[in-house]
């Protein structure tokens, strides 16, 4: 089948045979219904056509003021084949846009030295001028171990963030190809031991680290060491975690043992629109928590106030972000 064949068949079976009810398939639906859409169509071409008619800046504008953000961070693989030549050709992110250097095939693949990594680290760095650098984990990462992976984070990716003032954002819990039919879909996830979290924060004091994990049971141990460890950021729900019901649970839990110290969601967005969702989901989701929370402190005696408020989300939803990944 050719892809708007696919696409005809996904609509049909997902959206018009049984109702758009997961959190996925409502997410599609907000979207189009944000960007003044009709989501029961009873087909694709009405959608087809409005994003035929956009032009592409404005678009973005739109899509930053329906989701209420004024900046994202992307992905960046200096070793993706089609991305790599727009940096070494000079293009540079517009307004609103924040570079992240993805790790991911200089760590997992196995080909490369520190010395190498090191100086392409550097160089690409200087190029995108990252936010972070990040690396997605599989959920049997440890630190240290004889693999090639721990020389290149000690010797190689920990001495370039240090250098050039730039956290280290680890996403661990990922298990790989659990249904390789789904080719790049056909991941899974894993509970991780983190034991290798709490080696890398003690060890490295001076290195931050944004840290998300991928399954719901390690939560708890993650806030147990944001406690212990200062440079250690508690950063979204996400993937499979980014789903109201659990984010609720894991925001309250965060609330409750780090206080406002922590970074409650990222968007997670694979597509630009998904922002629109994403981030309406993450207020409808949190509003109530800290309206319960600010309710429960007053009720003891606390002291609260609009200022106060709006000082808390402002260090949640930006400040605490800024202050681990401040612009070079």
């Amino acid at each position: 089948m050719t892809k708007p064949e696919r696409a005809d068949l996904i609509w049909k079976t997902l959206f018009k045979d049984n109702s758009p009810v997961s959190e996925a398939a409502r997410g599609v639906v907000a979207v189009l219904s944000g960007l003044g859409l009709d989501p029961a169509s009873p087909t694709l071409e009405p959608f087809r056509a409005f994003f035929r008619a956009q032009r592409f800046g404005d678009h973005i504008e739109r899509v930053f003021e329906l989701a209420g953000v004024s900046e994202v961070v992307m992905t960046n693989d200096p070793l993706d084949p089609d991305e790599a030549p727009l940096w070494e050709s000079g293009a540079r992110p517009e307004a609103g846009f924040r570079a992240a250097l993805r790790l991911d095939r200089i760590l997992n693949d196995g080909a490369w030295t520190a010395p190498d990594a090191r100086t392409l680290l550097e160089t690409w760095s200087r190029r995108m001028k990252p936010a972070y650098m990040a690396v997605s984990l599989p959920d049997t990462f440890m630190f240290p171990s004889d693999d090639g992976r721990t020389a290149l984070l000690r010797d190689a990716v920990l001495p370039v963030c240090r250098e050039l003032n730039v956290p280290l954002s680890l996403m661990i819990g990922v298990r790989r190809a659990v249904n390789p039919a789904l080719r790049s879909a056909g991941d899974g996830s894993g509970r991780a031991d983190l034991r290798a979290l709490q080696t890398l924060c003690g060890e490295f004091p001076a290195n931050r680290f944004l840290v998300s994990l991928l399954s719901r049971e390690n939560q708890h141990d993650l806030c147990v060491l944001a406690r212990k460890f200062n440079n250690l950021v508690p950063f979204g729900c996400w993937w499979f975690l980014n789903n109201p019901s659990i984010v609720e649970e894991i925001t309250r839990e965060r609330l409750e043992m780090l206080g406002t110290s922590f970074i409650p969601q990222h968007s997670d967005a694979r597509v630009l629109e998904q922002l629109v969702y994403k981030w309406r989901n993450t207020r409808r989701t949190l509003a109530p928590i800290l309206a319960n929370t600010y309710r429960t402190l007053a009720e003891d005696g606390g002291a609260v106030t609009r200022d106060a408020i709006q000082r808390d989300v402002n260090q949640l939803f930006r400040g605490n972000f800024e202050r681990v990944a401040p612009r070079g």
